[in-house]
């Protein structure tokens, strides 16, 4: 009987100590859930973003219609329908959420260009803008050179 009830007592702890470790091993800590919900909430805007690639551009296009994107109707649009309301103008959004430094940048944020600002797009990372452009329509640029990596004024992040 004895034999019995170390036996015993040696599978529960056994089985305890399993348990527990796949527990630890599947949650995240706390700290890290607003990472992982940034990190989510940015992929998804890209996402929205990424299916409107080609739609044509037009100065003052109207807010929430997807047939036509400026550049901030844009940004208001992908944004709105991940849940984040942005005011309809890029000087209007370049005065939202948090200032970022530009070696500081994540997806998700917003960047902002000439001085008045009067162009806005989002960051896609390495490198990347996703923006409605008067050339391409929705398109998506590298950031680091050429014409937007010189008129680049600065960022905003308004995921967090």
């Amino acid at each position: 009987m004895i034999r019995f009830a170390k036996s015993l007592a040696g599978i529960s702890l056994s089985l305890s100590l399993l348990f527990s470790g796949c527990l630890f091993l599947t949650s995240k800590p706390a700290h890290a859930s607003s990472f992982y919900s940034v990190s989510s909430s940015a992929d998804k805007i890209i996402s929205t973003g990424k299916q409107l690639l080609g739609t044509p551009y037009l100065y003052a296009a109207q807010a929430a219609k997807t047939s036509t994107f400026d550049c901030s109707s844009f940004t208001q649009y992908v944004f709105n329908q991940n849940g984040i309301i942005l005011p309809r103008s890029s000087t209007q959004q370049s005065q939202v959420g948090t200032y970022v430094s530009r070696n500081q940048l994540k997806p998700g944020d917003l960047i902002f260009f000439y001085a008045p600002i009067h162009h806005v797009a989002i960051y896609m990372g390495n490198g990347k803008i996703l923006h409605a452009t008067k050339s391409a329509g929705v398109a998506i640029n590298d950031l680091n050179s050429g014409y937007w990596n010189s008129h680049y004024t600065k960022a905003r992040r308004v995921l967090h």
